[in-house]
């Protein structure tokens, strides 16, 4: 069932066409920036977009840092929200079940394509990002600079830039966890894809409400730029682990929701 889930996942047009569009944003910001010789000041716009002027190799940081905010968890929340829900839609979801097929396989399965797209998602733009980068700014030293000031050697801007795309892959996880759930609980994608993505914006706003001092370090959004830090010297970890836990939780309540929801349901289409 796993198999056949990834398979219809990667042979899907609409995989391929959200990750083009995820591409196409950080691309055209990397050409205007390229053409024009300028980048906004440090502190000012998207992490690291300020610094890719000096060494590409960190454009795939600035790519994600980009895309972040909005795109990807618009891109995730809508495959996720499918999930189920697009089988009821669709009225195939009874006829899959018909099958000798569990439906906690069913969510198993459903579950393991929306984490390979994710990890796809963001290793493309990240991949993408960095061949743009250097082709359009160049690598002119093996070193970059850190948010801190100190010099990184080409070997540790790959590790530390591998180690922030499984943070951000990490940190999607939580929007598709959140989308898979609401995919359980209806029979209309846009409805679940709605629901999570409404959710993610009332993070986001809580954010900025000094009121909301209590509930911010609780919120799915609140650590999703950590990764930052990993470009510090030394590494804050504090914020890193927080957010990583965070995380965790949220996949894991809301994927055990969404196995209850499911497993209890009563499948009419």
């Amino acid at each position: 069932m796993i198999g056949v889930e990834l398979r219809a996942l990667l042979r899907r047009p609409r995989t391929w066409v959200v990750i083009l569009l995820l591409d196409l944003l950080p691309t055209i910001v990397a050409v205007l920036v390229s053409v024009t010789n300028v980048g906004p000041r440090p502190g000012q716009g998207p992490a690291f977009l300020s610094a890719v002027l000096a060494n590409g190799q960190l454009f795939p940081l600035a790519a994600l840092a980009i895309v972040l905010p909005l795109f990807l968890p618009v891109a995730v929340a809508v495959v996720a929200g499918d999930a189920i829900a697009g089988e009821a839609q669709a009225g195939t979801l009874r006829y899959l079940l018909a099958r000798p097929v569990g439906r906690t396989k069913l969510l198993v399965a459903k579950l393991v394509s929306v984490v390979v797209f994710v990890l796809l998602a963001v290793v493309v733009v990240a991949g993408t990002a960095y061949f743009v980068g250097t082709t359009l700014f160049g690598t002119s030293t093996l070193a970059a600079t850190s948010v801190s000031g100190t010099v990184l050697s080409g070997q540790q801007v790959a590790l530390r830039t591998a180690l922030a795309v499984g943070y951000v892959t990490l940190s999607m996880l939580g929007v598709a966890a959140m989308a898979l759930f609401l995919s359980t609980l209806t029979d209309s994608p846009l409805a679940a894809t709605i629901g999570a993505l409404a959710l993610l914006i009332a993070s986001s706003l809580l954010l900025t409400l000094d009121a909301a001092g209590a509930v911010q370090p609780y919120l799915p959004t609140r650590y999703w730029l950590a990764f930052t830090d990993l470009f510090r010297d030394p590494v804050p970890l504090r914020d890193i682990t927080r957010g990583i836990g965070l995380q965790a939780v949220y996949v894991v309540v809301l994927v055990g929701a969404a196995w209850a929801s499911f497993t209890s349901k009563d499948i009419t289409s």
